[in-house]
């Protein structure tokens, strides 16, 4: 892992504009409010030092997703589901509340523009200390393609550049690597957040493991979407611990009955090829929670893994598997858990996830959480603050760890 980024607590930077990019691609609830605002308030340590060193702080994310080839009206309908401005009133509550004792009161402002005079003039209007909440950049069609001349003009209102977007680090987009590009050519300061650094740091022992036993948990719905992760942990790790309806394509693979569960028709010689090389490192369930209906089970039952009858699905580990798993976990030395063990936003399903997450707390390993869907669990049953790490990008952590510590947003930023 790089170590060339430069100390925040060392960064000079008062008076000076300071471009930092954020992870604010919070959640919403149906009736428009914010449904966890973890994302605001782990990028606050890093704005409040920037306050301190008295900066001239400009915040920008992206929030949600647009899609350019759609109508206009759609464009359009998109972006309003996803103002930024949304995002900046919560922001506003949770700043002054969190600022330490004896630090200066500040304003938070917010500009309704991506570029061109209007965000010029609000950035230049900006008094030391102060915070400037910009539009979301993904109003701009060449923000996820890195376009240069978005770059540019981004790059030419800062002075100074930090990356705390964790969760968008593994894109190499215009606001996470475009910017910081220039600034680097340019000779001016670039730098980590606190929110990066300690991401880096705890997933950092999931990529260079210096305790064994090293146990991963894989869930999620998709094997496809894991391939990468599972051959780099294969390498690294001593056990790999299957669940999820990702675990029916490997079931299927090697010729057991899945019913209607979820299975990668595609995926089924790469699984039978990689169960098969890992010589005993990939364990399975043994046995799984079956249902007759997703939405409206009526007739629900634990089955043995190789034999789940036609006309029922997969939903969650069984009692055997569940115990199985938890002994493995209760040896380790390290965890990394990526993705629910079942369809834990049902009760009925909950089980195999909350036993994952007990015997992970009841451990004396050292447990980090992938973020995504394994994350919200976590909150959701009131284990997140019993891990020793949960990261805020799922998708971040597991290229980090397919591409051994690296990730675009993270090795761009250079220590000057």
């Amino acid at each position: 892992m790089k170590n060339h980024v430069k100390n925040l607590q060392t960064f000079a930077v008062k008076g000076k504009t300071v471009f930092v990019r954020v992870d604010f691609n919070v959640p919403f609830a149906k009736d428009g409010s914010i449904s966890d605002d973890n994302r605001i308030v782990q990028a606050l340590p890093t704005i409040i030092e920037l306050i301190r060193k008295q900066a001239r702080i400009v915040l920008f994310s992206h929030l949600g997703k647009i899609d350019y080839k759609k109508t206009p009206e759609e464009i359009e309908k998109a972006k309003a589901k996803n103002d930024m401005h949304k995002v900046y009133l919560r922001l506003k509550e949770l700043l002054p509340s969190a600022l330490p004792a004896g630090y200066p009161e500040t304003e938070v402002k917010f500009v309704n523009a991506t570029r061109g005079e209007e965000l010029k003039n609000a950035v230049e209007e900006l008094k030391n200390g102060e915070v400037l909440l910009m539009q979301n950049t993904r109003y701009e069609k060449g923000e996820s393609k890195n376009d240069p001349e978005l770059s540019r003009e981004w790059a030419e209102l800062a002075d100074a550049y930090v990356m705390d977007a964790f969760g968008s680090a593994h894109r190499a987009h215009a606001s996470t690597y475009g910017v910081p590009e220039i600034l680097n050519a340019e000779n001016k300061p670039t730098a980590i957040g606190y929110l990066v650094a300690k991401e880096v740091e705890s997933l950092g022992v999931c990529v260079n493991p210096d305790k064994h036993p090293y146990i991963a948990v894989l869930g999620g719905f998709k094997v496809s979407d894991k391939i990468k992760v599972i051959e780099s942990l294969l390498k690294k790790c001593d056990k790999i611990l299957i669940c999820g309806a990702m675990a029916y394509t490997f079931l299927r693979a090697l010729g057991h009955k899945t019913g209607i569960s979820p299975v990668e028709e595609d995926q089924l010689d790469y699984a039978k090829r990689t169960y098969e090389e890992a010589a005993g490192k990939i364990l399975l369930p043994v046995d799984c929670v079956i249902a007759d209906s997703f939405d409206n089970p009526t007739d629900i039952k634990v089955v043995h893994s190789q034999e789940i009858p036609d006309g029922y699905e997969g939903m969650d580990i069984g009692p055997d598997t569940c115990k199985l798993y938890a002994d493995e976990i209760l040896k380790a030395k390290i965890v990394f858990w990526n993705g629910p063990c079942g369809v834990f936003e049902k009760e009925q399903f909950q089980t195999g996830t909350k036993a994952v997450m007990e015997a992970c707390t009841q451990s004396e390993a050292f447990t980090v959480i992938g973020g995504g869907d394994s994350a919200a669990a976590a909150k959701e049953f009131n284990y997140a603050d019993k891990f020793s790490h949960v990261s805020t990008g799922g998708g971040a952590s597991l290229e980090l760890i397919e591409n051994d510590g690296h990730l675009p947003g993270v090795d761009i930023i250079q220590d000057i």
